[in-house]
C-alpha cells in the first residue's frame, strides 16, 4: 500500500509542531543554549560502533558511493563505465537503479548479530545519502525503501534488531549535499530534466555547483530546500529515536546556520521527552563546540583531546559502499587505529559496505570477526576506559586530521598507547617483538620522585590472553614485561596493577 505523502498543509502542520516542541525546551534553537549539552554516558563508554554504507549506489558497485554524481560527470570513469554497462543516460538514468536494488539477503537480524559478535556497542546506517533514496519509510517523499526496490523500512528493520541485540541505534543523513550533487546531469541529455518539485527524487538538482572548499559558495540551498531538510532530519528523530544523529559534511555551509541549531534542539528536547540520551554527531565545525560530538572523518588527533570525540573510517581505502575492486585494511590496522583512538579520548566508528542484495562481504565478516576476538580478550581495556596521564609512548608518531588514513602507519614494539580502568593502567603494545620482551619506558623507576612520569607503586602486572608465567621488573629504563614463547599478530595488552 503506497504512503500517503505530506501535502502543502500538512508539511506547513509539522514545522509549527517542530517550533512548539523547541519552545518546550529545555534547550533553545541557539548556540549557547546547545552548549550545555552533555555527551551520553553510554558513547563515553561504548568506544566502538559500526557504520553502514548501502544503499542503490550497492548496486553498479563501482566506483564508490558517489556513484550518483560520477556517473554524470561526461568523461569521467564512471561515466564512460555507466554508458557501457547501462547505456545513454536518458534511457537509464540513477533512478533506474531503484528496481534493480531488491535487497532478498537481507537480514537484519544476522546483520545485527555480526556486528555484535565484533564487539560493537552502536550500529549506525546511512538513512539517506547524497543521492536522495531514503532508506525508510517516509512522508515527505515516496522514493523511499519501504515504497521502492527493497520494499521494506531498512532502518525501521535494523533499529529493531540493532537494539534486540543490545546495542545502540543511531543513523546518519547526508541530505544537505544533495541539493546540488546529480545537477551535473542537466548539462547533456539524461534523465534529469525540469520540471523538478519537491518530493521528486531529483529535486532540485541544482545546475549552478558550488565550490565544495567554499563554505558560503553559492548557489544557496532555498527556503523549501532548507525547510525539507529540517522536516527530514526531524522525522528521523521522531520515527526511529536515535541514539546518535550523524551528519555528513555541508551542513558546515552558512545557509544551514539556522536549520541545523533548530533541528539539534528538537532532537534534543525530544531525547529529554522519551527519555533516549542522544547525541548529534558533526564534521568541520560545523556546530557550535560543545553542542554535539566532534567527528573526524578517515583521519585521528594526534594527541589526546579533554572532549570525547570520534572517527568515522572504512574498512577500504577507496570506497565507503561495496564495489567490486575494494582496497581493504587488514584487522590489524583497524586494531591499531582502535588503541589509537580509544587512548585519545575518542571512538571508532568503522563503516562496512553491504552488497546490493544484502549480504555482508566474506572479506568484512573476516575483519569483523578477528576485531571481535581481539575485543574478547582485550575489552577490558577498551570498555568504559578513560585516557591515562598520558596517551602514547614510542617513535612513531600519528598523522593529524581528516583524509589521513590513505596509507598504513607502521609500528614499532616500542610505540604503546595507554588507557585506564577499573584502577588499572593497560599499556597496548601495537607490534608485540617476537621475543615477547617489552620495555615501557614511561613507566621507568627513579629515586628522584620528581622526576618520573609515574610515580605509583605497581603491584603487578599481567598480559590479556597469556596463560604462561609473565616475568616483570620496574627497572630505571623502564617496566621490563617478557612472555616467554608467545607472539601475536595484534596488539598485546599489558594489564598494570598499582597499590
Amino acid at each position: 500500500m503506497a504512503a500517503v505523502i505530506m501535502d502543502r498543509e500538512e508539511r506547513k502542520a509539522y514545522a509549527g509542531q517542530i517550533r512548539e516542541v523547541i519552545a518546550r525546551g529545555p534547550f533553545r534553537a541557539d548556540w549557547a543554549s546547545l552548549s550545555e549539552y552533555r555527551v551520553p554516558d553510554w558513547f563515553q563508554k561504548a568506544k566502538f560502533g559500526i557504520f553502514i554504507h548501502w544503499g542503490l549506489y550497492s548496486v553498479p558497485a563501482f566506483g564508490d558511493e558517489w556513484y550518483s554524481r560520477k556517473m554524470y560527470i561526461q568523461g569521467s570513469p564512471v561515466y564512460e563505465h555507466h554508458r557501457k554497462t547501462y547505456g545513454e543516460h536518458k534511457d537509464f538514468g540513477y533512478k533506474d537503479f531503484i528496481p534493480l536494488f531488491t535487497a532478498e539477503k537481507f537480514d537484519a537480524g544476522e546483520w545485527a548479530e555480526i556486528f555484535r559478535q565484533a564487539g560493537a556497542k552502536y550500529v549506525v546506517p546511512v538513512a539517506e545519502h547524497h543521492d536522495g533514496f531514503q532508506m525508510y519509510e517516509s512522508r515527505l517523499s515516496r522514493f523511499h525503501a519501504a515504497q521502492m526496490g527493497p520494499g521494506r523500512d531498512i532502518i525501521g528493520s535494523l533499529k529493531k534488531a540493532v537494539e534486540d541485540a543490545g546495542m545502540v541505534f543511531g543513523t546518519s543523513s547526508h541530505r544537505a549535499e544533495h541539493q546540488w550533487f546529480m545537477g551535473v546531469g542537466k548539462e547533456f541529455d539524461s534523465d534529469i530534466r525540469e520540471p523538478l518539485v519537491c518530493g521528486d527524487f531529483y529535486w532540485p538538482s541544482d545546475r549552478e555547483q558550488p565550490d565544495q572548499m567554499n563554505i558560503r559558495s553559492k548557489p544557496y540551498p532555498t527556503e523549501e530546500y532548507l525547510e525539507d531538510w529540517l522536516l527530514r532530519a526531524c522525522e528521523l528523530a521522531d520515527r526511529y529515536q536515535p541514539g546518535l544523529l550523524y551528519f555528513d559534511w555541508w551542513v558546515q555551509h552558512e545557509a544551514y546556520k539556522k536549520v541545523l541549531p533548530e533541528f539539534m534542539a528538537y532532537y534534543y528536547n525530544r531525547a529529554a521527552e522519551y527519555g533516549f540520551p542522544a547525541g548529534v554527531c558533526y564534521k568541520q565545525d560545523a556546530c557550535a563546540f560543545g553542542s554535539g560530538i566532534v567527528d573526524v572523518e578517515r583521519g585521528k588527533f594526534a594527541e589526546a583531546k579533554p572532549y570525547y570525540w570520534q572517527t568515522d573510517t572504512a574498512i577500504a581505502r577507496n570506497s565507503w559502499c561495496y564495489t567490486s575492486d575494494l582496497d581493504y585494511k587488514d584487522s590489524y590496522e583497524i586494531i591499531c587505529c582502535l588503541c589509537d583512538v580509544v587512548s585519545k579520548n575518542g571512538n571508532l566508528l568503522l563503516n562496512v559496505g553491504p552488497k546490493a542484495d544484502g549480504s555482508i562481504p566474506e572479506k568484512d565478516r573476516e575483519i569483523l570477526e578477528d576485531i571481535g576476538r581481539w575485543l574478547a580478550v582485550n575489552g577490558e581495556a577498551i570498555y568504559g576506559s578513560r585516557c591515562f596521564r598520558f596517551a602514547q609512548e614510542g617513535p612513531t608518531r600519528e598523522t593529524e586530521g581528516q583524509f589521513s588514513d590513505g596509507s598504513r602507519t607502521e609500528y614499532t614494539p616500542e610505540d604503546f598507547r595507554f588507557t585506564a580502568a577499573q584502577g588499572n593502567i593497560y599499556a597496548i603494545c601495537l607490534k608485540y617483538p617476537e621475543n615477547g620482551h617489552v620495555v615501557i619506558r614511561s613507566l621507568y623507576r627513579e629515586k628522584n620522585l620528581n622526576k618520573p612520569v609515574f610515580h605509583g607503586i605497581i603491584d603487578q602486572a599481567a598480559v590479556l590472553g597469556f596463560k604462561g608465567k609473565v616475568v616483570w621488573k620496574q627497572e630505571e629504563d623502564g617496566l621490563h614485561v617478557m612472555t616467554e614463547g608467545w607472539k601475536s599478530r595484534f596488539p598485546v595488552v599489558i594489564k598494570i596493577t598499582v597499590k
